[in-house]
């Protein structure tokens, strides 16, 4: 898509969540375009999952703003959660209910028509096709992982959200994955990723924001990013690979200790 047609699917403006005194994200700003996988990195406790909530509408922000489609996520929150759809780290599905059985329960949940034929395709696409008779307990987590992307996006939302999609994956799967994920920004959707792997987010994402301490610090693509910071003395520090990465830079900015 060209840069100069997209228009904004998130908006985040001067985002601020509390937990009584502490300040968990502190005046969070970006956006995310049409036809984008825009990645969201921090470590533990940065504040990508207060941010996340926030913008699933889980939790309300003591100020600021989340306009997700043109729809302001506290005072139009079912609109704007109709055009999203959420994929969480683990799935949580019942490990005996039967593949065609749980997309087609989603499917009437988003008022989707699922024919057989529609949900054959829909197996096929995501390279399961003889699974729709198959418990979902059986899937390996990779399959898993791709059933639960096609029930996040069954009903085509403007914003994917993905946390942490690829975590525990096998190569094979992790790649299939990226697939199934650029597939959605091929069709003009937004996706807003999380992840902890650096290799994901340079592969995959289009621009990043890094979180730290409930702010943004850097914001870019990852190529930018890295263009940026190569001569800095604290990520030729700790680059280990002959070449300077995003992890490089990551560290740099956020640290070397290790997190909670």
């Amino acid at each position: 898509m060209n840069p100069q047609q997209q228009a904004n699917i998130l908006e985040v403006d001067n985002l601020n969540v509390y937990y009584g005194a502490f300040q968990a994200v502190n005046n969070v700003s970006f956006n995310v375009l049409q036809g984008e996988i825009f990645g969201l990195l921090g470590p533990n406790g940065a504040g990508k999952t207060s941010t996340l909530s926030a913008v699933e509408g889980l939790l309300k922000q003591q100020s600021g703003t989340v306009t997700v489609a043109g729809y302001d996520t506290l005072k139009k929150p079912q609109y704007a959660r109709a055009a999203m759809g959420v994929q969480l780290q683990a799935t949580s599905f019942q490990p005996e209910l039967y593949v065609g059985d749980i997309l087609e329960l989603f499917a009437s949940i988003y008022k989707v028509a699922l024919t057989k034929d529609k949900l054959n395709a829909l197996l096929s696409e995501i390279n399961l096709a003889d699974a729709g008779n198959k418990k979902f307990g059986q899937l390996s987590g990779g399959q898993q992982q791709r059933v639960s992307l096609a029930i996040t996006t069954i009903h085509d939302p403007q914003l994917v959200l993905l946390d942490e999609p690829t975590s525990g994956l096998d190569p094979q799967s992790r790649r299939q994955l990226w697939t199934r994920i650029e597939a959605i920004r091929e069709k003009g959707n937004g996706v807003l990723l999380t992840t902890h792997s650096m290799e994901e987010a340079e592969a995959v994402c289009d621009r990043i924001s890094i979180i730290d301490h409930g702010r943004i610090i850097a914001t870019g693509t990852p190529q930018s990013l890295i263009d940026k910071h190569r001569n800095d003395p604290e990520v030729i520090a700790v680059s280990r690979r002959g070449r300077i990465t995003l992890e490089d830079v990551f560290i740099a900015l956020t640290g070397s200790a290790i997190r909670s």
